[in-house]
Order: C-alpha cells, then structure tokens, then sequence
C-alpha cells in the first residue's frame, strides 16, 4: 500500500476546509490545512462577521433616534468609526485564534503558504513538496473587479472593513446582497450612499415583492439608486476623490467606490489544468454530489464550487465529505431549500421558492401575505412596513416558499425554514397558536 505524508491535505483553511480537516482528523486522518493568507477564511475575517458587527454598529443610528419616543432623555451623541473598525477587527483577531486552536486541538498540521498541486497525490507548499491520499480544495471566491479603465482606484468588501475614515460619499457598484448590505450600514453611519446598477432592479433572484420593498424603504431614508447605469471609466482627482464617468455621458464624484458586482471562485494557480481538474461554465471546480472532482483523489467544497455561495452550505459539504472519505458514513448535502438572508436596513430573509418560481413548478399556487407595521416602528414615528409572504401549493397545501422584510427577519426565518423544509402545510400554520405580541405571530394569522 502507498504511503503518504498525509492522509488528507487541505488547501484553504476556510469555513468549509477547517471543518473539512477537523472531522477527517476526528476520524484519525492525518491532516494538513494549507493557508495563504489567515485561518477563518472570508466570512470569519473579511465577510459575514464582520460585516454583522458593523450592522449591528449602524443600528444604534435608529435605536437613539427611537429612545426618545421611548421616554429616554440622551445626551449627545456622535459616531466614531474608528473606535468601531478596531473593535471590529480586534474580534476578527480573536476568531482567527479560535479557528487555529481548533485546528491544533484535532492535531492538524497548518501550513501558512500558498499550496499548489503537482499532480493528484502532489502538493507543493513552501518550498517542498508532500504527499496525501486526499486532496480538498476549498480556496473559496473573491470579490469581482470589473474590466473598467481605472478600476483600481475603487475597494472591494476585502478592503472596507479597513477604511482610514469614514467617507463623506460612498458609491456601490452592483445590486445584489453585499451593495445592498453595505449600503444601509455606511447610510446609518451618515456617508451619502449611491447605489448604481447596470440592471433594472436590486436583488434579482429574490422575491419581487421584498425587493420591491427595501428598495422603496431604502429611497426614503436617502439612499440613492440609479439604474441601468454602466461604468466607463473611473479618474482620480487631485484631492485624492474619485471622479466616476458613465457611458451615458453623465459623471458623479465620490470619496470611496466599492465594487460589489459579484464573486468569482479561486481556482487560479493551483495546479488544477497540469491534475487535469475540470471547471464548469462559470469557472467553478465542477463536482458531483459528494464534493468529488473528475480526479478520484481531488475534492471541492465551498464556494470554488458555485454551488451555493453561503458559509453554512460549505461547512456541510466539507463535514460529508470528510464522513465519506474517512468515517465510512455516507450522506450528502441537500442543496434545496436553503435559508438566505440579506442583512440590509431593513433586513429581508427568505427560505424555499417565490411565487414566480412556484408558478412554473407547481402551476396552481396560493400567495398569502401579512403587509403590517411593527409595534416598535408605530410608537417610534417609523413608516416603514414589515411584509411577510407564504407560498403555498394548492394541490397539496404545502408551503413551498417563505419570505419576510421587517426587523429581525432573518432571526425569525430560522425556525419558520424548519417547518418549510419539513414541508408542513398551510393548515398546520393556521392550526398554531399565536404567541402575542411579536411580529413573528403574523406568520400563522394569514388568512
């Protein structure tokens, strides 16, 4: 039998590979997890974390507002981003510490270097080279910068949770969850946001009635969209501002442009062409159900896949994979019926199908809607409305789809996506008890 170093080498120590790693060396793998960069990957060091503490930071902007209308006298109040971006960063730190203690309590051995495979058993790493029975890549995506003369001059989500200052104007580029998130964090912290988008409409894939909503709610609070708008070149000024120039003719000067037009995997320089690793049509690792490549002793998971972009998605795929290869227990993901959220001002949530997609499943569906104003908003002055959304399966009176905008959604979501995913029917919504007051009783009172 063929000796190898390792037993599984994992290139990429991200949500997907740390667990990936951790359960195959739990089953007496042994274990390497390669990693350029910092242990945690995107969403613990440059994403979702992050990104949710500077939402919960944004928040306070409303909550004092609303103090008042509660009874509470304030005094006065400012915003310090800097006191915020370290304390941000400094809790990055610290996950970065757990995931590395995780890793050294399994007794995985971590390389911080670049990883590349020489051949299926191969991996250079280094400045040497060692051998393993398994190979998973879980290298993960990167924010998209578009072909744009001047492109440079603008971020990316990898850079914003680094800015020296707040700026004063704050142009995003795209319409999807990462410009829509960071539009309503920098608008509650008082930079002027403007959010341009080469397409007609924000969140395309979502329901059309959320989007609908945030985007109406979002304009009245001030932030500003333009639509079917296309770059043509950006032009830094003397004053170190950016001057964006579209192929309309127009312009508009901003401190800060944040591309957010999307992710593309990381599947550059890793020895996948010279192992004959086959990408798919968006130049992705194409896999099958159980995270397996064309190459018998390659694997995938996580966001290098595009299969579905989210962290809990990669944690299972590399927790199946890492069962079958080394715990000889074989189960497979279930990549339906997944929970998302969008962690905008308001936040919307969503599990299932949207009415148009389960039109052209099901053919004949009923759409039940609960479109209300929450206790807290009325009493603070707010106009702004929660609204919640069931689709439902006429034939079987199954709940196919479950979406919301409103506060706490995604909170609230969570355990509805239980109920979808268990395929419970609208009867059973009808037949629970209200738990009053809360705006999660709304969910089994339409009617």
């Amino acid at each position: 039998m063929t000796q190898y170093d390792y037993d599984y080498f994992v290139i990429g120590a991200g949500s997907g590979g740390v667990r990936s790693a951790r359960i195959a060396a739990s089953h007496g793998a042994r274990v390497a997890v390669a990693e350029e960069f910092r242990i945690g990957g995107t969403c613990v060091i440059r994403g979702c974390i992050p990104k949710k503490l500077l939402v919960y930071g944004a928040h306070f902007a409303e909550d004092l507002d609303d103090a008042r209308r509660f009874g509470w006298t304030l005094g006065e109040h400012r915003f310090d981003w800097h006191t915020l971006r370290d304390n941000v960063l400094a809790d990055v730190d610290r996950l970065n510490g757990l995931y590395t203690a995780t890793l050294t309590i399994h007794k995985v051995d971590q390389l911080l270097d670049r990883a590349v495979l020489t051949d299926p058993h191969h991996v250079s790493v280094g400045g040497r080279t060692v051998s393993a029975r398994h190979v998973l890549v879980a290298t993960g995506g990167r924010p998209l910068i578009p072909d744009v003369p001047g492109a440079e001059h603008g971020i990316t989500s990898n850079e914003i949770f680094h800015l020296d200052a707040l700026p004063k104007r704050m142009v995003i580029a795209g319409g999807g969850y990462i410009a829509n998130e960071f539009a309503g964090i920098f608008h509650e912290f008082g930079t002027h946001v403007t959010l341009v988008n080469r397409g007609d409409a924000i969140l395309r894939n979502w329901e059309s009635a959320l989007r609908e909503r945030l985007l109406e709610i979002s304009t009245a609070k001030g932030i500003e969209f333009r639509f079917d708008t296309a770059f043509e070149r950006i032009e830094k000024l003397p004053d170190s501002s950016l001057r964006i120039h579209f192929k309309d003719g127009s312009s508009l000067d901003t401190d800060v442009l944040l591309w957010a037009v999307g992710r593309v995997p990381n599947v550059e320089g890793l020895g996948l062409e010279a192992v004959g690793v086959v990408l798919n049509a968006s130049g992705a690792i194409a896999v099958d159900a159980d995270s397996h490549t064309n190459v018998p002793s390659v694997h995938a998971v996580g966001d290098v896949t595009d299969r579905i972009q989210l962290t809990p998605v990669a944690i299972r795929e590399g927790h199946a994979l890492a069962d079958k290869l080394f715990g000889d227990k074989h189960w497979r993901v279930d990549h339906s019926c997944v929970a998302s959220a969008v962690f905008s001002s308001p936040p919307l949530a969503s599990v299932g199908l949207t009415e148009a997609e389960a039109r052209a499943k099901y053919g004949d569906v009923r759409a039940f809607t609960a479109d209300f104003r929450p206790m807290r908003n009325v009493l603070a002055g707010r106009n702004e409305r929660a609204l919640y959304k069931l689709v439902v399966d006429v034939a079987t009176d199954v709940v196919v789809g479950a979406h919301m905008i409103g506060p706490d959604a995604p909170e609230i979501l969570q355990a509805l996506a239980i109920a979808v995913k268990a395929r419970l029917t609208k009867a059973q919504f009808d037949e629970t008890m209200a738990l009053h007051p809360t705006m999660s009783e709304e969910l089994v009172l339409m009617r």
